[in-house]
């Protein structure tokens, strides 16, 4: 089963981080958003070792009244 290495930036600056083990990576994502309970507007950094990882923003869908991961902007360089 893999294992996920992420973080996750609040808006306090709070960072959290942890592995998670799973079959999948929505699966993984998943794992993530019942444990941890982030925030809208929390930034997720996730990767498998080996890889870069991958970057998430939280997001809150009114209409459906659930929190999702959605893939951050980039950065202007």
């Amino acid at each position: 089963m893999p294992s996920y290495q992420f973080s996750i930036n609040s808006g306090s600056n709070m960072t959290r981080a942890g592995i998670v083990r799973s079959e999948t990576f929505e699966g993984a994502l998943d794992a993530i958003d019942e444990q941890m309970e982030p925030a809208a507007g929390d930034t997720l950094q996730i990767g498998v070792r080996g890889f870069p990882p991958a970057h998430f923003e939280c997001v809150w869908s009114v209409e459906e009244g659930v929190r999702s991961w959605m893939p951050a902007r980039a950065l202007a360089a």
